[in-house]
Parts: C-alpha cells; sequence; structure tokens
C-alpha cells in the first residue's frame, strides 16, 4: 500500500472521496490524502500551513512505521504472549496480526489493528456474539467495520471542528500488545495499549497511556483505562461501539431503556422519551441519557438473550442504520442492516469525563449470553 500523504488538489481530492466543497465541514478546510483512497479534511485556522506540513510529514513517518509493524514477527509474538493449547497469533486480514482464542469456555478473535474483538462465541454456543461485516475494510488508516471498535478520546463529530475524525484516532492504528495470562477460572486475558507519541499530540495534544484490558471466559469483558500523564485534567468521551449479531432486527427488542431521556440523531437531535422496550422499525441513532448500568437485548429470532452490565458510564448509544445507509456503506452488505444492532457503552452528549492530572478513568462492559 502507497502509505504517502500529500496535500490534494480539490477535484482530485473530491474523486478519491471524503472531500465535497459543498459540505460544512470542507467550506473552509485543505484537502489531505493519508492514503490511497483515503483524504481527511483539515482547517486551515488554527492550524498554520507550516505546522499543516510538519502534521503531514508526523503523519507520513506513523505511516510507514505502521506498514512495518504490520510485518513484525508473528513467531515472536508467540514466543513472548502466545499460551499453549489456548492463545496464538496469526497473520490476518490485511496482514494484521491477530489474536486467536480458543479456552474451552469460548472461541474469540481480537486484532492488534484497532486494538479490537471482532469476535466472541462462548461454548456451547453455535452463533457468534459479534456481527462483523464481510465486506469490512482490513486496511492502514481505515476502521474495520464489526466486532468493538473503540472511539476515543471523543465520541461522533471532532468536537473542535478542526477536521479530525469521527470517533478519535485509537480505531485505526496498530495498538501494543502489553500481556496475555490465563486468569485463576482459566479465562484468557488480553491486554493492549498505546501511548502518545509525536503524531498522537499533533492530533490531540495530551500526554496519555491508553489500555483496554479484554477477558475472554464464559461472558465478555472489555476494560478501557484512561491515564492521564499530563498537568492538567482533559475531557473525554469515548464509547465500546459494539455490533451485536441478531437474527432478525425486526424480532429483536432492548430492554433497560424504557422511561428514559434520549437524544434522537436521526430526527435532528430532539430530545424524547422511550415508550416502552426499543424496537427497530426504521433508522436508529439514539443517544440515552442517563442510562442504568444493565440492559439486555432479547433476540427471539436467535432464542437468546444477551446481557449489558457497564460501570463507569451514564450514557448509552443504540444504533441501526436502517435500508438507506446500510446501502450506501461500501463496508456493509445492501442487507446487513437485519442482522446488526449497535448498543454501545458510552461516555457521550452531557457524558463527559473530566480525566485529572496523573490520574485515571476506567470504562467497563461485560456482555454474557443467556437462554431458557
Amino acid at each position: 500500500m502507497n502509505c504517502g500523504i500529500s496535500l490534494l488538489t480539490e477535484n482530485s481530492a473530491s474523486c478519491a472521496g471524503g472531500f465535497d466543497r459543498t459540505s460544512p465541514r470542507d467550506q473552509l478546510a485543505l484537502p489531505i490524502c493519508l492514503s490511497e483512497g483515503m483524504v481527511v479534511s483539515i482547517a486551515p485556522s488554527p492550524i498554520q500551513l507550516n505546522n499543516l506540513i510538519n502534521l503531514a510529514t508526523i503523519i507520513s513517518d506513523n505511516c510507514k512505521a505502521i506498514h512495518q509493524a504490520n510485518s513484525m514477527s508473528i513467531d515472536q509474538l508467540n514466543t513472548d504472549y502466545g499460551i499453549a493449547g489456548n492463545l496464538t497469533f496469526a497473520t490476518g486480514k490485511g496482514g494484521f496480526p491477530m489474536i486467536h482464542i480458543d479456552n474451552g469456555q469460548a472461541k474469540a478473535l481480537i486484532s492488534v489493528y484497532s486494538g479490537q474483538v471482532l469476535s466472541f462465541q462462548p461454548a456451547p454456543e453455535t452463533t457468534d456474539l459479534m456481527f462483523l461485516s464481510e465486506k469490512a475494510y482490513y486496511a492502514e488508516g481505515k476502521a474495520i467495520k464489526g466486532g468493538i471498535p473503540i472511539c476515543w478520546p471523543w465520541f461522533g463529530p471532532d468536537p473542535e471542528a478542526l477536521g479530525r475524525p469521527s470517533h478519535g484516532f485509537v480505531r485505526n492504528r496498530l495498538w501494543n500488545v502489553l500481556e496475555t495470562a490465563t486468569t485463576p477460572d482459566g479465562a484468557t486475558k488480553v491486554t493492549l495499549g498505546l501511548k502518545d507519541t509525536d503524531e498522537t499530540r499533533a492530533i490531540w495534544p495530551q500526554a496519555f497511556e491508553l489500555a483496554i484490558a479484554i477477558t475472554i471466559g464464559t461472558s465478555l469483558t472489555v476494560e478501557l483505562i484512561t491515564r492521564n500523564l499530563g498537568d492538567k485534567a482533559f475531557p473525554l468521551t469515548q464509547a465500546f461501539h459494539t455490533y451485536f449479531q441478531v437474527g432478525d432486527i425486526n424480532r429483536v427488542q432492548v430492554l433497560g431503556l424504557e422511561n428514559s431521556q434520549y437524544l434522537d440523531k436521526a430526527d435532528g437531535g430532539v430530545e424524547k422519551t422511550q415508550v416502552g422496550a426499543v424496537v427497530v422499525t426504521g433508522e436508529v441513532d439514539r443517544i440515552y441519557l442517563d442510562a442504568t448500568n444493565e440492559l439486555v437485548i432479547d433476540d427471539s429470532a436467535l432464542n437468546r438473550r444477551i446481557r449489558i452490565k457497564s460501570s463507569g458510564s451514564k450514557s448509552v448509544v443504540v444504533w441501526n442504520p436502517w435500508v438507506t445507509i446500510s446501502a450506501n456503506m461500501a463496508d456493509l452488505d445492501d442487507a446487513d442492516y437485519q442482522r446488526l444492532l449497535c448498543v454501545e457503552t458510552t461516555n457521550a452528549a452531557t457524558d463527559i469525563v473530566e480525566v485529572p492530572p496523573h490520574g485515571e478513568f476506567r470504562l467497563q462492559a461485560i456482555y454474557s449470553v443467556e437462554r431458557d
């Protein structure tokens, strides 16, 4: 893959996609090509041209480093972090290192690129808990559609409107393997991490350590730990953007959000009150405020219930693209809206976290399957 970065003409940026002069985001912005087919726009103010060129150089160097890291020795990873008969590393799609787990309690697949659980199937279930698009991108600079993408250090559009990517910058970069272990109860724990660099500080000027601890057992536990290494507090919004596989979206309901207030992003952000269980009959894009820390996805088509327990979160996002958006997304099949539902453990909207200097914050979700 060509990892070069360049300032583009407006015409070439429009042809590559991702840049539209009619868009409010791009009206005053400069188009930048990060890699083949990937274009972002960065507003010229308050970023000066020299700083923009420096940023381009930093991102280009980082892209080369990612390319080299993707060819890291799988043998060395297995030597350092493999667990015999339980956890192995292998080269997966896009050349990314993948972690395969089969410990008797569950099977799972974790991508080291993006720090992302892609698959979780507890024994003796025959259907994966996670939805993973067959058209998902496995390419540097792209997010993988499915599993549990990590949105950090902001959820949704760039909060400062500087043209930075939606949902932050950690779901499309290679993470570091920090630790693997077998827990006393026979589960498998994997810890991946990131730390600030010149490149991340050019995007978001904070000193940080970020770790995700993933525990694969009879249930799936994910915990995102943010550490502020700086001398000033910083605000944080984030999410486990979890894609659940469902049997038939028309036969699914989400329990636990009854009478909750929510922002309906599919209806201009109007605040509404949830009446009864959440059902999907069209596009759903909602941020539930002051939500409970325990929800259930009742999936009658698959005859199962998915229980979600969370901590460190007061908000929940429920999302389904429905017909039009699903058809317009290149990394979704036209009919995928029938097979997926995102119920996301978040710090979103008014649920903003303030991480104190030299302090930390933990966001956790536990997913389990129940049957009658």
